[in-house]
């Protein structure tokens, strides 16, 4: 048998000859993956649970119908509906039941803008007024406010004041009186750019947008171009289209499980922020669409737009707020941040898990959708009550989901240069041969921290745990930054590095942290 050192000097060399050999970052990109097989298999039991939930909370906030629905990696796993659509008929409501959305409409509406840029028909900072000229007449707050754009528009930062109590009963609005309203000029709560305030106003003036730049109704282009492609037959923008059967009225409480009809709004110019009807069944193929767009890879495109579109909907524009005392479903504190899109809230939370969708509310109606691009998860509820605010039973189901049944979130590979450079580093920490040091770490390394200094605390860290007795494998963060662990006796050390940007990536960080054994 060899001696141990004699072992670590051919591995050494081996390491040196390897990084002797140009790496490039050039190599095949490899996406991150669910690697556990039985996703479907962790969730299925828990859909009596979820019914259950549904079920509780409908009655007390005495809902007279609602619909829901579980999406897993674009699948509609499971789905339930109880009450009526239609109190009066006592007709039930059902996955095929057509519900208002309300502003979940408003993604449709960002989407179809982004479809419109990625043709070069216009771009996000074109000023509104371009397109608009009545808009021209709006005069922000200051002087030295910046002009309103495409963009300010999407992430509802044209300085615009909340306006939902007024907007959603705009929804009629004829495009002459539209036009005739803006003739008049607007008023502003702030400056564009400035903060984010809800504005409906902002997705119909999208709309038009739409309208004028496609040459045709805006409801033309958004069905033609995104709907109808997606096989959302039953996705429609006028309630008179629907057979009474398939139809959910909308509903006023008036307490103790007593009802008031409200009257329907017909189809107008403030569709673009809340006008469309839908199915459960179908929504899920627009759920769909967006949970395709993750991870970003090297996949042929396939859908009605560009994967990193979608992905740039998703990303947040502005940020909303911060609620440092949120609870998950175990009680634990998990401060989350949240921000808005283009049509499209984002929240992340201190344990890494971010969500995106969106909320709806207006007379008779509220709705939530929600998803989780490294879960490949989303849940979508309907209800026929006036702002039924769904979304809190919505997080429940979904906590259920990620919590309980530990629905993993992807897993990122390592790329080859970084697996490359974790045997290289782990040699390097364990030698500090010149010759390998040499050749993979970057110009910034020993100006930063002397080879002399290194080799101290290298050894004093070593030290701590023994020999080493093995290697674990590399964790990445992303392509070029990672984790690893030397493994000794009474311990580990976690080495983290990460490499430049250089075409070939070099090493221009070390961090060495001793970690006790339990």
């Amino acid at each position: 048998m060899k001696p141990a050192f004699v072992l670590f000097n051919a591995v050494l060399l081996a390491a040196v000859a390897s990084a002797a050999t140009p790496a490039t970052s050039g190599t095949p990109y490899a996406p991150p993956r669910f690697t556990e097989t039985n996703r479907r298999e962790r969730i299925a039991p828990l859909f009596a649970r979820i019914d259950g939930e549904f079920a509780d909370y409908a009655a007390k906030q005495e809902y007279p119908g609602l619909a829901w629905g579980v999406v897993l990696d674009g699948e509609l796993m499971h789905t339930g509906a109880l009450g009526f659509a239609n109190v009066e008929k006592k007709i039930p409501a059902a996955a095929d039941t057509r519900f208002r959305i309300a502003s979940m409409t408003k993604s449709f509406t960002a989407l179809a803008i982004l479809k419109l840029r990625d043709a070069g028909k216009l771009a996000l900072h074109d000023p509104v007024a371009k397109f608009i000229p009545e808009f021209a007449r709006a005069v922000p707050l200051t002087t030295d406010a910046a002009v309103i754009t495409l963009r300010h528009l999407l992430t509802m930062t044209p300085g615009f004041p909340e306006d939902n109590p007024w907007g959603d009963r705009q929804l009629a609005v004829s495009p002459r009186d539209f036009a005739a309203f803006l003739t008049e000029g607007v008023s502003f709560s702030n400056d564009p750019g400035v903060t984010f305030e809800y504005s409906n106003l902002a997705f119909a003036l999208l709309g038009q947008v739409i309208t004028r730049v496609a040459g045709e109704p805006y409801q033309n282009y958004i069905t033609r171009e995104i709907l109808r492609p997606l096989g959302m037959k039953d996705t429609v923008w006028e309630f008179t289209e629907v057979p009474t059967e398939k139809l959910a009225l909308g509903y006023r409480s008036l307490g103790s499980g007593q009802w008031q009809l409200e009257p329907l709004l017909h189809d107008g110019t403030y569709g673009a922020m809340g006008g469309l009807l839908t199915t459960v069944r179908d929504f899920t193929r627009y759920v769909s669409l967006h949970l395709a767009a993750w991870p970003p890879r090297n996949d042929p495109e396939d859908g009605i737009v560009r994967r990193a579109s979608l992905r740039e909907m998703h990303q947040p524009s502005v940020f909303t707020g911060l609620n440092a005392n949120a609870k998950n479903i175990a009680g634990e504190t998990v401060p989350t941040v949240s921000g808005y899109g283009f049509g499209l809230s984002w929240t992340n939370d201190s344990k890494g898990v971010t969500r995106i969708g969106h909320g709806g509310g207006l007379p008779g109606f509220g709705s939530y959708w929600r998803f989780y691009p490294e879960h490949g998860l989303a849940v979508i509820s309907f209800a026929n009550l006036t702002y039924a605010g769904t979304g809190a039973i919505n997080a429940r189901i979904e906590s259920i989901l990620l919590e309980e049944a530990k629905l993993p979130r992807r897993t990122l590979p390592p790329s080859a240069i970084l697996a490359t450079r974790a045997k290289q580093v782990a040699q390097l920490v364990q030698s500090w041969d010149a010759d390998l040091a040499g050749a993979i770490v970057a110009e910034n390394f020993f100006p930063d921290r002397s080879r002399e200094a290194w080799q101290t605390l290298a050894q004093a860290t070593l030290a701590k745990v023994g020999p080493i007795q093995s290697v674990g494998e590399i964790v990445p963060e992303n392509q070029l930054r990672g984790t690893f662990d030397l493994v000794g006796a009474n311990g580990r050390v976690r080495v983290y590095f990460t490499l430049t940007p250089e075409k070939n990536p070099r090493v221009q960080q070390l961090r060495l942290t001793f970690v006790a054994n339990p």
